[in-house]
């Protein structure tokens, strides 16, 4: 590891150990000339590679002739900005800095600077910190309508930090918390650090798309059902550690009761209805497209379904607002139904009128009839009886 490169006699010392610091002399005749190394050692835990939300620790280490020195270390990040840091241990030998939890965007180079005033030192160390994570928010809500198309994608930076291979992953689906996870797809990383993909649901209507942007992983619901909305989770995981992200799929559906056509001084029913819980500051609104403010009805905050009584045909929308930011909507038409329907309905009606009268009436001169008949059958009775008394005395006579 040691060379002597002429002409000017330089030493060259290769693959520096701490153990390599000291007091190097060089004579020349009665010449000599003394130069004290000082050497430091940056090491980084799991090998600079790291999952987001993990805490890497870093120590320094430095050897000298000399007494050690008291040294001071500060901290940058890629993007040159000054981190703060923990120091857990400092015996001037050893130095052991706990660093904040990492985020994707953190990946980059790094510089570890090293401060002594006695003797003057200051030396900037440069370290290469990789950081395998989402692009997506820690929460991401995406809000669909029933039978809309939606695709919920995961953006990784793999390709950005030109990590190759080793990681594996796979996408979860629950509707709840606490309820059954169903595994989706496994995934991992090959050799030419691309994705590859294994669908492994086979109850549940997904498909995978083809022509996504690189390492990306996508999920297609080509038809949302009310009962697709949950937690869609995807899960990294390298060497025994594990990095997550999620999207909480919001599901919207309108109805009406009755669904059909509204008749002249008849109400329907129009009910607004979400899947999930909803944040804090989101609510439901109806409202008449061109209506008055008397046709506005707002849900109280995080309701999740909303009713409003209709007397006016026209076209009612749903809308779910957050932040008074409209997020989805949804809109139901209500029809008026035809004249023709209104006449065959009154028509109807007086019809029913005249004959449940008709029916009365016919009930009525029925039990007249039937009373005088029982009469005129009573009448005839007594007159059979009182016949028949006076023959049996006429015999006797």
């Amino acid at each position: 590891r040691f060379d002597i490169k002429s002409p000017h006699k330089q030493l060259q010392v290769r693959n520096l150990k701490l153990t390599d610091a000291g007091i190097y002399t060089c004579k020349y005749g009665s010449h000599e000339v003394r130069t004290s190394l000082h050497i430091f050692n940056l090491t980084l835990s799991s090998h600079g590679h790291f999952l987001q939300n993990e805490a890497p620790e870093l120590i320094l280490l430095q050897n000298s002739s000399s007494p050690l020195p008291d040294l001071s270390i500060t901290l940058f990040d890629s993007n040159n900005n000054r981190v703060t840091a923990e120091l857990q241990n400092k015996n001037r030998q050893k130095y052991i800095v706990n660093l904040k939890k990492l985020e994707a965007m953190d990946s980059g180079t790094w510089v570890c600077q090293v401060h002594s005033d006695s003797p003057l030192i200051n030396e900037k160390i440069s370290f290469a910190v990789k950081v395998l994570g989402f692009q997506n928010p820690d929460l991401e809500r995406k809000y669909a309508a029933v039978d809309s198309t939606v695709i919920l994608s995961w953006h990784l930076n793999s390709q950005q930090i030109k990590w190759k291979k080793g990681f594996t992953g796979q996408l979860n689906w629950k509707q709840q918390e606490g309820a059954n996870a169903h595994e989706l797809l496994d995934f991992n990383a090959t050799a030419q650090g691309e994705l590859h993909e294994t669908k492994k649901s086979s109850n549940f209507l997904f498909e995978i798309p083809e022509g996504k942007p690189e390492s990306t992983i996508e999920v297609k619901l080509p038809k949302v059902h009310f009962n697709h909305s949950g937690q869609y989770q995807c899960q990294l995981e390298y060497q025994g550690r594990y990095a997550q992200s999620k999207i909480e799929l919001v599901v919207m559906k309108v109805s009406a009761n009755p669904a059909g056509p509204l008749s002249r001084g008849a109400n329907i029913t129009l009910t607004c209805q979400v899947s999930g819980l909803l944040p804090p500051s989101a609510y439901l609104r109806w409202e008449r497209v061109n209506g008055t403010e008397m046709d506005k009805k707002n849900s109280k905050q995080q309701e999740v379904k909303l009713d409003v009584n209709v007397s006016a045909a026209g076209l009612w929308s749903c809308h779910l607002i957050e932040d008074s930011d409209r997020k989805i909507s949804l809109h139901y038409l209500v029809e008026e139904a035809p004249v023709w329907i209104n006449y065959v309905i009154i028509g109807a009606s007086i019809g029913g009128s005249l004959l449940a009268f008709a029916l009365g009436c016919l009930c009525i001169i029925s039990g007249i009839n039937w009373q005088r008949r029982r009469q005129r059958a009573k009448r005839m009775a007594q007159a059979r009886q009182h016949l028949l008394e006076n023959r049996i005395c006429q015999c006797q006579q």
